[in-house]
């Protein structure tokens, strides 16, 4: 395998330029949002025009074929590897969700976004393809005393976040392939980090240094954002997994229902920790009822499900909640608050409330 030794000491002074390759210098770029529509999905997989979209400080131009990711830090042998040398490890594909930690953090002082778009849309599904991070780790040779790694995107802010090392040399994988085709740099590409279950913005885009070592970085990403206080005065810090959560995607806010009798609602559930093994609806306020789950049911994926209810032009309320294999159930508004505060934007996976009014207009509830 072709690979590119570097140097220790003073000679790391040469990862510079070989960090730069490949990487475009430029100016501050404003923040990028585009929600997903999750209304209009109907399998598990996000249509990549639909798949959501955040970026801290633009999109980078990359030329693929002079890329380099950088492993160092405590491992025995420092590599850089091309995306031609991460083809030839051996290849695996998984679907798994990519959720935004902000993901209806609108919704944490009450009923806010409009439609189910914006309360929700900052998560998607997709098939990713790459290399395990494990296998790579392999090659270089991890030291006994490391336990952390650094991953850093070659975007303008060098945007960088800490990660244990045992959930990279778990399911962690260096994507180069979306839905079967080349990476987009939109969502990263021609390198990406992918770490199923975690928040998303540990799974760096642009993905072109990994760094082992003994302890977190405490990067200005995960302590000026992505941390936040509770109400007993201590700090929530490198809490990065998507705990379980679901919502009705139809009908849901901005939708109306223009005919009485049987009606069908549908939405995702999802997990960090695994499996969605049940999913429960509320059309009453008050009993929970199973819905159907719709396979296949993965790990760390979008879990369709779906289940029949009769609107007879009376003022309804919608409720869904989930539980993964762990046995973990999707908490309350309320319940959130109590454990976290009032003020938090991270971390929602509260169940979500639709109302049907009198006319079928349906309107967020939170």
């Amino acid at each position: 395998m072709r690979r590119h030794l570097l140097l220790r000491g003073a000679g790391a002074l040469a990862l510079a330029p070989l960090a730069l390759r490949g990487r475009a210098e430029a100016a501050y770029v404003e923040p990028n949002i585009e929600f997903s529509p999750l209304a209009r999905q109907r399998g598990i997989v996000t249509p990549f025009a639909n798949f959501f979209v955040r970026d801290h400080a633009g999109v980078p131009t990359i030329d693929p074929a002079r890329h380099r990711l950088i492993v160092h830090g405590l491992v025995r042998s420092p590599l850089a590897f091309t995306i031609a040398d991460l083809m030839k490890f051996p290849a695996v594909t998984r679907t798994h969700f990519l959720e935004c930690a902000g993901n209806s953090g609108s919704e944490w002082q009450g009923p806010s976004a409009s439609d189910v778009m914006h309360s929700h849309g900052l998560v998607s599904c997709a098939s990713w393809t790459g290399a395990l991070v494990r296998d790579v780790l392999a090659e270089v040779g991890v030291a006994s005393d490391a336990s952390w790694m650094l991953a850093e995107g070659a975007d303008s802010a060098r945007y960088d976040r800490s990660i244990p090392l045992h959930k990279a040399l778990d399911d962690a994988m260096l994507v180069y392939a979306q839905d079967g085709n080349p990476l987009p740099a939109l969502h990263g590409g021609p390198l990406r980090l992918i770490l199923p279950g975690y928040e998303g913005s540990t799974n760096i885009k642009w993905l072109h240094r990994l760094k082992l070592g003994r302890a977190p970085w405490a990067t200005r990403e995960e302590t000026a954002e992505y941390t936040e206080l509770l109400p007993s005065g201590h700090a929530r810090a490198y809490d990065f997994v998507m705990r379980a959560k679901s919502v009705i995607v139809s009908p849901s806010a901005g939708d109306r229902v223009r005919e009485r009798g049987a009606q069908m609602l549908r939405g995702f559930a999802w997990s960090g920790c695994g499996k969605i093994v049940r999913v429960e609806v509320s059309t009453d306020g008050h009993m929970w009822r199973d819905a159907r789950l719709l396979p296949p049911i993965l790990t760390r994926a979008f879990t369709a499900f779906e289940a029949p209810f009769t609107w007879e032009g009376r003022p309804m309320t919608l409720r869904s909640r989930a539980t993964d294999e762990t046995g973990a159930v999707q908490p309350t508004h309320a319940a959130l608050v109590a454990e976290r505060g009032f003020f938090s934007q991270y971390h929602n996976n509260a169940i979500q409330v639709w109302h049907i009014g009198r006319r079928g207009t349906v309107r967020n509830g939170a």
